[in-house]
């Protein structure tokens, strides 16, 4: 997309009463492969918006982290997914785990930057989260998201990538002990679905899926929807043809009335009403199933 487009978007965001409060992420696919970075980030700033940015760390060397620094770069989140062997397998890359440390450490000495780590659990690296702490721990990064993979796309044909019930057990103790420890980093489960017994111990704060409640994005083809990874069916509009904000304010019904979500399974789970049907990247909204549970998977 080119960035005149997006940031004629932003611009009209800028006018809205709250816009003090939004921060702009730019993630993909992987931001770090367009040229034009720091000139979006600067752009936003003049537009009164802190930007921050997702990435697999591979492109970004000291030049070029200054660069998106002085352009405002206010927060930097980087995936490691394991040791070198099970990093480099997921990435399917022989150098991504090499550039990986090298980028968590270089974020991780700049002072005027928040940073943390996402990892993908799965069935190669679950066993090894004890050694990935230890490798984050001398990078000196203070934060560490833990995730699972949602069986969608290409994902839902690799069962090396999805985790078990007894898995998920083992994951969700991993971090209430880690958090219990006070070592460093600290880690925490993502906001990907409702934990049951292991909210507010697993993470800070208790589930709730903000997806098109307070989450917005503009895609790549112009798409107006929430979280890039939910169905591309519960897009909204485009801004190519559709006002954003218009969009923002009458549309969005589904993530904001719910109840759809109350069939199958969810028809008469005890915990849906902590629950609310999920995160919305676990439905096939045309369908009306979801991909799968973490909370009746882990079989509590």
């Amino acid at each position: 997309m080119p960035a005149d487009d997006f940031l004629k978007v932003t611009e009209s965001i800028s006018r809205r009463q709250n816009a003090g409060e939004i921060t702009v992420v730019l993630t993909g696919g992987e931001p770090l492969l367009r040229n034009d970075l720091a000139d979006i980030g600067r752009r936003l700033r003049s537009q009164g918006f802190r930007w921050s940015l997702v990435t697999n760390g591979y492109l970004l060397e000291p030049k070029r982290l200054n660069e998106l620094l002085n352009a405002g770069l206010g927060a930097i989140t980087v995936s490691l997914d394991g040791p070198a062997a099970e990093h480099n397998w997921l990435r399917n890359n022989p150098n991504s785990y090499r550039r990986a440390v090298e980028t968590i450490r270089l974020v991780a000495r700049a002072r005027r930057l928040n940073s943390d780590v996402v990892t993908c659990v799965n069935q190669r690296n679950i066993g090894l989260l004890p050694e990935i702490q230890e490798i984050l721990s001398k990078t000196g990064i203070r934060k560490w998201r833990l995730f699972t993979i949602t069986p969608i796309g290409r994902a839902a044909g690799i069962d090396d990538l999805s985790l078990s019930g007894d898995q998920l057990n083992q994951l969700f103790r991993f971090i209430e002990n880690n958090r219990n420890s006070g070592d460093l980093p600290e880690a925490s489960f993502s906001c990907e679905s409702y934990l049951g017994n292991f909210e507010g111990k697993a993470r800070d704060g208790y589930f709730f899926c903000r997806a098109g409640i307070h989450i917005g994005s503009v895609l790549a083809d112009g798409g107006i929807s929430a979280c890039p990874n939910i169905d591309r069916k519960l897009v909204q509009g485009n801004i190519y043809k559709d006002d954003f904000n218009r969009v923002w304010e009458e549309e969005f019904l589904p993530f904001r009335d719910r109840e759809w979500t109350k069939i199958h399974e969810c028809s008469n789970c005890n915990q849906y009403r902590y629950c609310g049907g999920n995160g919305m990247h676990w439905w096939d909204y045309e369908e009306r199933r979801m991909h799968g549970c973490n909370y009746l998977k882990n079989d509590q």
